[in-house]
């Protein structure tokens, strides 16, 4: 080797088996630095890629959160009991038309289904409740004190009523919040008397606010009353000890499956029900219901992550497309740094630098503007939106994968030109 040559190299930063990451990473920050535009269009498939993924991972998973909130409302292991269908010179009614159901198969279904853990009768229907000079229209349930453990409803205020008032048929009642808000304003309306279908109530508790339901039904609007009172003083039925449904709260979501079949067997016996003959009643489990359509958001949001995916491989064709430009442009200076000493991998390793910088840079940026893109959604197209920590680990990963990936090609093109053909380059 000439003498001439040997005193380069030992001046040469490159050694053996080391590659000299802070030289490189200089030598590629030059590089981007000298072609801003150019850098910053490469970089603007990685941030729209970014803040895409960002944001419709956040739509989704609001969405499901907001869905879940709504189920958890409901209740939790709940199961409803309805009326079935009646038929009046062989014309089929719709379900809800029997009138079999009643207090005595609430309670049996309590004391004998050994999944079942607790139970509530339902009479229901609609009046005009009245304080003072103000009214409001809003739907009346007459239930049990086991009906806040099955729909898990607490109290805010007040008293939930007792056995002793449901034995009584004793004229009490709890109020949901809106119900209050809209009769009571900020007045205390526990130990107030309020008239329902003309007939004299005392408030003695008021529901937790609870918010909508998952069909959008607003379930603080409600006032609950003893069952017994309901029967017998308000929704008065020609059966006596007949109810509109029975919400049932099983021990947990695995005992749901045999809480239906032991309801099923139980109330067919009740009802003297032969083997071909249809029940008169339908047992629906809304648990299951709702975690279906939970699961069904789920599944968009991960659609809509995937949709949102395309937008970064897209930059990353154009961080490949850019990188092969680089490496024309750049061949002479290819071929100068071979000739100093540099090893193939220490060209490759410079061009993927290049390439994770710009996607790296790219996935800050597009993260912060998914965030804020999220934060828009929320505030002013009113969408539930959440941004969970999964959500913009997985952006800032795939641009990197991105970088590595479409990098490559362009990185190993470079390192494996010939030096004397890229000194001779023009």
């Amino acid at each position: 080797m000439p003498a001439h040559f040997r005193a380069t190299t030992q001046g040469c930063p490159y050694k053996k088996n080391m590659i000299n990451i802070s030289s490189t990473l200089k030598i590629s920050l030059r590089a981007l630095r000298v072609n801003k535009m150019r850098s910053a269009l490469t970089m603007l498939g990685v941030i729209i890629g970014a803040g895409a993924v960002i944001a419709m991972l956040a739509v989704g998973t609001g969405a499901s959160k907001q869905i879940e909130q709504q189920i958890s409302s409901i209740g939790s292991n709940l199961i409803i009991i309805i009326p079935g269908t009646t038929t009046a010179g062989g014309v089929r009614m719709g379900l809800g038309t029997s009138s079999r159901l009643t207090t005595g198969d609430a309670e049996a279904i309590l004391k004998e289904c050994s999944a079942v853990e607790n139970v509530s009768p339902v009479v229901s229907g609609t009046a005009q409740i009245v304080y003072g000079n103000q009214n409001w229209a809003t739907g009346v349930v007459g239930t049990t004190p086991n009906m806040l453990d099955v729909r898990d409803w607490p109290l805010s205020a007040g008293r939930i009523f007792t056995e002793q008032d449901i034995r009584g048929a004793a004229k009490v009642c709890l109020l949901g919040q809106t119900v209050v808000d809209n009769i009571f304003g900020n007045i205390n309306p526990v130990g107030k008397i309020i008239r329902i279908k003309k007939v004299p109530f005392t408030v003695i508790g008021v529901l937790q606010s609870k918010g909508q339901s998952p069909i959008g039904q607003d379930q603080d609007d409600t006032v609950y009353v003893p069952v017994t009172t309901a029967q017998k003083k308000l929704f008065r039925s020609a059966t006596p000890g007949s109810v509109r449904t029975i919400m049932v709260k099983a021990k947990s979501t695995e005992s749901l499956a045999t809480a239906e079949r032991q309801i099923n067997d139980l109330l067919r016996q009740r009802h003297h029900i032969g083997p071909r003959e249809e029940n008169d009643f339908t047992v629906r489990n809304l648990t299951q219901m709702m975690q279906m359509a939970e699961q069904a958001t789920k599944v968009m949001a991960l659609l809509l992550g995937s949709i949102a995916s395309v937008s970064l491989l897209v930059g990353g064709i154009g961080i490949m497309n850019i990188m092969l430009v680089s490496v024309t442009e750049r061949t002479r200076e290819i071929g100068i740094r071979m000739a100093v000493g540099a090893r193939a991998w220490d060209i490759r390793f410079q061009f993927l630098i290049e390439a994770l910088i710009l996607s790296f840079i790219g996935g800050i940026i597009g993260i912060i503007a998914g965030i804020s893109t999220s934060h828009i959604l929320s505030e002013f197209a009113g969408w539930t939106t959440l941004v969970s920590p999964s959500s913009i680990l997985l952006a800032f990963s795939f641009s990197g994968l991105v970088g590595v990936f479409f990098g490559f090609y362009p990185a190993y093109k470079a390192s494996q030109l010939d030096p004397i053909e890229a000194l001779r380059y023009e």
